[in-house]
């Protein structure tokens, strides 16, 4: 077999092989914008899937704070947090910081270790009640349907997140928010239900509420 021969089919032969090489990868470039759309579509779905947390948390307050130590003072943040579910169960979270969003998360790993659960009737609280802390005190009264929550500040921040919606209330003494937020909660802390009222009276439910 001469050179030329030889030549040529080693020729077609890179030729064959070429054409091959880009009918492969023209079918790959394809396939691309699909899988591509397959990975998008992917990361919708896992987006769409995570179910959003049903405790909702309120930052109340934020203050610097400073504290003598020999070498001098040491600088850092105080946060109150109020944490709740709006279906019953609220708690005050405090905790410092050398930093505002360190602060936060500790006072909020606070409040969800301070929950309580609040005895709601029909949107509002069963009876009157008056919660102290410190030098502050916080008076509750129920309210009709449509009322609201006539209350401000820490106090409405904690009976908001704990999923009343009509409530009277009035903040008497001292006015820091920490104070009010804990007179609230020992207030719904306080609070007892219809059937254990009825129970210790020995009455019924028909009859107490009438």
């Amino acid at each position: 077999m001469s050179e030329e021969k030889l030549e040529s089919q080693v020729e077609e032969t890179v030729v064959e092989e070429t054409a091959e090489a880009v009918v492969e990868t023209e079918e790959n470039v394809e396939q691309l914008p699909a899988r591509r759309q397959r990975g998008r579509k992917k990361k919708v779905e896992t987006k769409e899937e995570k179910p959003e947390s049903e405790w909702k948390e309120q930052v109340v307050q934020i203050r610097r704070v400073t504290k003598v130590v020999k070498g001098g003072k040491k600088l850092s943040f105080r946060a109150i947090v109020i944490v709740g579910n709006k279906k019953g169960q609220v708690g005050v979270g405090c905790a410092k910081a050398s930093e505002v969003i360190i602060a936060i998360q500790k006072a909020i790993a606070d409040g969800r270790k301070n929950l309580i659960t609040v005895p709601i009737f029909k949107t509002t609280i069963p009876h009157p009640i008056t919660g102290r802390s410190g030098a502050g005190a916080v008076m509750l009264r129920p309210a009709s349907q449509g009322t609201g929550i006539i209350a401000g500040g820490a106090v409405r921040s904690v009976l908001e997140l704990a999923g009343i919606e009509n409530i009277l209330s009035k903040s008497l003494g001292s006015k820091s928010p920490l104070n009010a937020a804990n007179a609230t909660l020992e207030a719904l802390k306080s609070l007892k239900p219809f059937n254990e009222v009825a129970k210790k009276r020995g009455l019924t439910m028909a009859e107490l509420l009438n």
